[in-house]
């Protein structure tokens, strides 16, 4: 009799076993179905947008062209790069971007490393001055009376110094250096390292993860740039690429904006153009960010301290 329950008992939570089992495979399919349902919203626009970008002219026309181009062509990509306006823009995106990002992580690291320490005079004041940027700002009218009197009209500095430090990032980047084992800096300041020479050779080694982070976000930043140049840059071919974008997916008549001939510019129908010039322009960023991600996905303090 015992053994006959034991039996049915065993049998029993078996059955639930596999129930649960089941029911979760169904749970699991269902969550991956409309996870693959979001990732095509998200991957089939930037698809179609490389397929037409790579698109010949007369299969775009007669409309031959689906999830693959039925005939691959660069026309588009040869007429883009080859026009003076891309150049331009190319220059102003690669000055702004490669000069402004430097300063940005400079800037922002060394204030936040300066207010984590609690032995300097005025850290309070500072701090406040800090969170009272964050929560106010003067306005675009005052902003720009105030480049104009510093003199950076239509000056790509314009764009860069204006955000190469800003607070939410100082805070961030503060809690972070006040986690850092206070150990280490002691260490260093028994064997006569100074501040500076600390904050080159042990706080920033150990603080890449975090670094590689906001590199990543003022690359973008800068290389976004759109508004800011629209205000302070009066001459187009100090423009960057995300104004000349604009002006390419606006304009009527794209040779004036991509700075070629006429004829060469009918070869090519517009729509191809503007899609290719979509790729041009975001592709730096596709290239860069898988490299950077893997920094995300790494614990900040792994590998930091041992022992």
């Amino acid at each position: 009799m015992t053994q006959d329950i034991a039996r049915s008992t065993s049998k029993g939570k078996q059955f639930r076993r596999l129930g649960m089992k089941a029911s979760e495979n169904i749970y699991q399919l269902i969550i991956g179905f409309l996870l693959a349902l979001l990732a095509a919203t998200m991957v089939l626009p930037f698809l179609y947008i490389i397929v037409i970008s790579f698109t010949d002219s007369t299969a775009y026309t007669s409309g031959m062209f689906y999830l693959w181009p039925k005939k691959w062509s660069l026309e588009a990509y040869v007429l883009i790069l080859s026009g003076k306006g891309f150049i331009n823009a190319l220059k102003a995106s690669l000055f702004i971007t490669f000069v402004g990002t430097p300063i940005n992580v400079c800037a922002n690291a060394g204030l936040a490393y300066m207010l984590s320490k609690d032995e300097l005079v005025g850290r309070k004041l500072i701090n406040r001055l800090v969170m009272f940027t964050m929560l106010f700002g003067a306005g675009m009218i005052p902003n720009f009376i105030n480049i104009k009197n510093l003199g950076l009209i239509n000056s790509w500095f314009a764009n860069i110094l204006p955000s190469a430090c800003g607070a939410w990032t100082v805070m961030v980047m503060k809690s972070f250096f006040q986690e850092l084992p206070r150990d280490l800096e002691e260490a260093a300041e028994i064997d006569g390292c100074g501040t500076i020479r600390m904050f080159f050779r042990i706080v920033l080694p150990l603080s890449l993860a975090m670094l590689a982070t906001f590199t990543l976000f003022a690359f973008v930043s800068y290389w976004n740039c759109y508004f800011s140049a629209i205000l302070y840059l009066t001459s187009s071919s100090k423009q960057p690429l995300q104004v000349y974008l604009q002006k390419l997916v606006l304009s009527t008549d794209i040779s004036e904006v991509v700075d070629v001939a006429d004829d060469l510019a009918k070869k090519v129908p517009q729509e191809v153009m503007r899609m290719a010039s979509l790729v041009v322009v975001v592709f730096p960023i596709l290239c860069i960010y898988p490299f950077m991600q893997k920094y995300f996905a790494k614990g900040v303090m792994v590998g930091a301290v041992k022992g």
